[in-house]
């Protein structure tokens, strides 16, 4: 198994469907990943569904007070065109 951040292991597709059990265990009890590759690739991950809410369902606090912002000042409704030219104004400015 070779290693990644954040405790991720990687293993085969293989080794996933003839360990399942005791990955399933391995991650509910020590809160471990595992990245399971197929062919060399990797096309998945396991991790505990406390990981998955807190890492990846969650956004950041400040990021959502941003978004609400952006949604009160009526920002979240600019094109392209129109942030472009926000950044070219902005830039100018300095």
């Amino acid at each position: 198994m070779k290693e990644h951040p954040k405790m991720t292991k990687s293993i085969s597709a293989l080794v996933a469907r003839t360990q399942l059990g005791q990955i399933l265990e391995r991650v509910k009890k020590n809160q471990e990943r595992f990245m399971i590759n197929k062919n060399g690739e990797a096309t998945a991950v396991i991790l505990s569904v406390e990981d998955y809410l807190r890492n990846i369902v969650k956004q950041p606090k400040e990021l959502t007070k941003l978004q609400e912002q952006a949604k009160k000042t009526g920002i979240d409704k600019l094109t392209i065109e129109e942030i472009d030219d926000e950044i070219k104004a902005f830039r100018e400015s300095r």
